[in-house]
């Protein structure tokens, strides 16, 4: 065997092992957001679903040889950050659009 078969299998075995820990924290996650104690809570929650998102993109871009799922991966990661400004200005003020009725 030389090295560049064993560098390739050893990429497989750690992307295979690193969506196995994403799906668990995923899962566990959608528990916090569900019966999460707190708003916050569920807010954090909520941002780091998206970070497992953009991981999961970046994994399968990496098992699948291709740079195609960069895209998705930023995309991921602005509207997460998009969903993360909007739950904190909720969480702060009680609304999310403010509207001057002068």
């Amino acid at each position: 065997m030389n090295i560049l078969q064993f560098t390739e299998q050893l990429l497989q075995i750690t992307v295979f092992i690193s969506f196995i820990g994403i799906s668990i924290s995923f899962f566990l996650l959608l528990y916090r957001i569900l019966i999460g104690p707190t708003n916050p809570d569920r807010a954090i929650a909520l941002d780091l679903v998206g970070i497992s998102l953009m991981a999961l993109a970046a994994l399968t871009a990496v098992f699948l040889t291709t740079t195609k799922l960069n895209d998705v991966v930023l995309l991921i990661g602005i509207l997460s950050f998009i969903g993360t400004l909007g739950i904190a200005k909720y969480l702060e003020k009680g609304v999310i659009i403010d509207r001057d009725m002068d």
